[in-house]
């Protein structure tokens, strides 16, 4: 099981580090300080379980929590000081609600519920994406896709390992895809999951803040309270 720690205070991430060190078939892939790094590496790190806590500067482990509602992984085990936010962290699907000091014993008990559930998860189909990619035929999952932007004839999808052009339309896309992609504008298209937040520059354009690139795509008029939406729900 691939284990992500996301707490602002070294001190605590360090001793769940150790205490992960005890528990059986746990990979610690890293150790981040805020909601916003965590968000921004999960393509990358693509972990299976978020060890979170509550209290951060910036996005805080509910908010993190909301955004990641509706993805199979990662999981969210919360590790916080307060008893206050149970309940509404269960009503976020936490695995778990774990208190500082975190025991080894209720770490194994937590980490054992999030296997139990990674286990019953249905296995879906992966859906590919084909086109050109330096003159060779290649494929990209769905899953590495950052954006998908139209330029005349082709669109040009930008993922994890660089570009490629497809001669699908973006319209295509979105019927073949109704739930994978959001439109930013009427030549843009991203995953809801790349949709980090949105930034307003002093001309009133709106740009996107995506998950793996420094691109940042304007949002139409037209578009932008679905965009909104999206982010106020997670």
């Amino acid at each position: 099981m691939r284990v992500l720690v996301v707490d602002d205070e070294p001190l605590a991430r360090a001793r769940l580090a150790a205490l992960l060190g005890d528990c059986d078939d746990i990979e610690v892939i890293g150790s981040l300080g805020d909601g916003d790094a965590a968000l921004a590496s999960l393509s990358d790190l693509r972990p299976d379980v978020l060890l979170l806590d509550i209290n951060m500067p910036g996005i805080d482990g509910t908010t993190v929590a909301q955004r990641l509602s509706g993805r199979p992984r990662p999981l969210v085990i919360f590790c916080t000081a307060y008893e206050a936010h149970a309940l509404k962290a269960f009503d976020l699907g936490a695995v778990d609600y774990l208190l500082k000091p975190v025991r080894l014993d209720r770490l194994r008990e937590a980490l054992q519920r999030a296997q139990r559930r990674l286990n019953d998860m249905p296995r879906e189909p992966v859906a590919y994406l084909h086109g050109r990619m330096r003159g060779e035929q290649v494929r990209i999952s769905l899953e590495e896709v950052i954006s998908l932007v139209a330029d005349e004839k082709y669109v040009t999808v930008q993922h994890r390992r660089g570009e490629l052009l497809i001669e699908e339309s973006l319209r295509q896309l979105e019927e073949t895809h109704p739930d994978q992609f959001i439109r930013l504008h009427r030549n843009c298209l991203v995953p809801p999951a790349r949709l980090l937040g949105i930034r307003t520059l002093a001309d009133g354009r709106v740009l996107a803040r995506l998950d793996g690139t420094d691109l940042a795509p304007e949002i139409s008029r037209r578009n932008l309270p679905t965009v909104r939406k999206l982010l106020r729900l997670g």
